[in-house]
């Protein structure tokens, strides 16, 4: 998969983080996440493959997002025949995020990206469009810490993991109401707090990387974006649980259905049974072969965002394979106009 689908997956990020970047810091967040959405769709349906959105922008009746039970891919059209023999090809889950951080883009702050996933069929966790309690660590911290202990205790396993003192250790957690008691007991621990409005993902990722001064995730954010960040850190060998947040009360802030009865409801009605169940990145993407890329649209702590120049653009991407154990940086530049003879003087 990684080698008929790698080039492929970053050509669609950095298109949709092109499109996006268009509209950085023009207060427009619905419009930088519809072109950036346009953008990945109209790439995908150039690619050689059989794909189904699993995580994306909505349920099928919110199109044109890229919805949830959406096919993607030539081989999936319904004159395929005609370009493939889709019968020899290999069915393939989609999680995407077009513009993860809108508001990042819309007001020009930095740590927005296009993003995401793929595995084999049934190989990505449907996750529905609730909350889920994240904890990310570095691949030393993996199954030592526990989404379970306290932020306390797991500050103190991770302070041991890592040979550090817990006053070294950055957290980064989501500037929410909900968060108030968790950044007050990390900073009564000792360790440093990055607070961040939007985009989770990237900080979860930076978490398996030496360098990024990103030592943990903590706290509620989207769980659709929860399993994208668990491919990557799947990949990565970093440590990724995640727990389904289904009751209002909790969360505080945004809207998860009605009541918390109802959310049990609806989860029962998943497949879901038990909705406390806490899910590692082997759960949340179990595909035998997974593959992330995310292309920057705004700077951020892993990649630059989108630089246009005169007749063209330079984005940075990351490619990351369970195949092949490998994460790719991507450095691209995008020709918009036909080259000019280079003349000798």
């Amino acid at each position: 998969m990684e080698n008929t689908l790698g080039l492929e997956i970053i050509e669609v990020v950095e298109q949709a983080a092109i499109a996006s970047s268009r509209w950085m810091g023009k207060g427009e967040k619905n419009i930088a996440d519809q072109v950036a959405v346009e953008a990945m769709r109209e790439r995908m349906n150039k690619i050689y493959m059989r794909g189904r959105i699993v995580i994306g922008e909505g349920e099928r009746d919110d199109a044109p997002m890229l919805y949830i039970g959406e096919e993607v891919g030539i081989c999936t059209r319904e004159d395929a025949k005609n370009y493939c023999n889709p019968d020899e090809l290999i069915e393939i889950d989609i999680a995407v995020d077009p513009c993860e951080g809108t508001n990042l883009v819309a007001y020009g702050q930095n740590g927005s990206m296009a993003v995401l996933a793929i595995a084999e069929k049934g190989g990505l966790f449907a996750a529905p469009d609730f909350y889920m309690k994240k904890l990310a660590a570095p691949p030393v911290a993996r199954g030592h810490v526990d989404i379970n202990k306290s932020a306390t205790q797991n500050l103190k396993i991770l302070s041991e993991c890592l040979s550090r003192s817990i006053e070294e250790l950055v957290v980064v957690v989501m500037d929410r109401p909900r968060h108030k008691e968790l950044i007050q007991e990390i900073r009564q621990a000792g360790a440093r707090v990055r607070l961040i409005s939007d985009g989770d993902v990237s900080a979860a990722i930076s978490c398996a990387f030496s360098g990024t001064n990103i030592h943990a995730l903590m706290g509620i954010g989207a769980a659709p974006e929860g399993v994208i960040s668990a491919a990557a850190l799947r990949c990565l060998g970093g440590h990724f649980q995640g727990q389904l947040i289904y009751d209002p009360d909790v969360v505080k802030t945004g809207l998860i259905g009605e009541s918390r009865e109802s959310n049990i409801a609806r989860l029962n009605g998943m497949g879901i049974t038990d909705p406390d169940k806490v899910y590692n990145a082997d759960e949340l993407a179990s595909g035998k072969t997974v593959l992330f890329a995310a292309c920057g649209i705004t700077p951020g702590t892993l990649m630059e965002g989108v630089r246009f120049f005169k007749g063209g653009a330079r984005t940075q991407s990351l490619v990351i394979s369970s195949q092949s154990q490998t994460a790719r940086f991507v450095d691209t530049i995008h020709m918009f106009e036909e080259p000019k003879q280079l003349q000798l003087r």
